[in-house]
């Protein structure tokens, strides 16, 4: 009554608060009164399949009160709902992120693994020469004492 002073109930008469309240005839002229279903004739859809109006769901999901049932309300005859992605966008992307960050180091490792060896000191074709000269480094050679 403080935020809406005018009118009987204190909300101007295009409210779809107020028109909730006078009745649901009231909401069918609005974006609102798509979104209500009739109790009689709405179905419950549970893991992909329509749990029965007289069944409890205790019966058909156990009595764990840990479980978690998540359902949608469909109108009757209207088929399945669809299905909720299994990953939230936020999620998405940072697997994304991370896939990519790993492909790009497989691409860098693939690209630097042709030239890799021969920065080693193994693959270094002055090695004998500086080693037989004591130069550093060492090569073991039979019959010879460096």
């Amino acid at each position: 009554m403080m935020a809406y002073p005018l009118g009987p109930l204190g909300l101007p008469e295009w409210d779809s608060v107020r028109l909730s309240l006078e009745g649901i005839e009231g909401l069918k002229r609005t974006s609102a009164g798509q979104n209500i279903l009739d109790p009689e004739t709405t179905e419950l859809w549970v893991a992909g399949r329509v749990v029965d109006r007289h069944q409890l769901l205790a019966e058909r999901f156990g009595k764990n009160e840990k479980t978690k049932v998540v359902g949608k309300l469909q109108r009757a005859g209207a088929g399945a709902p669809g299905r909720e992605p299994g990953v939230s966008e936020d999620e998405k992307k940072a697997m994304m992120a991370f896939y990519f960050k790993k492909q790009e180091e497989a691409k860098y490792i693939a690209d630097n693994a042709e030239d890799e060896y021969l920065h080693s000191t193994w693959a270094d074709p002055k090695q004998l020469q500086r080693s037989l000269r004591g130069q550093g480094g060492s090569l073991n050679v039979p019959g010879m004492r460096l």
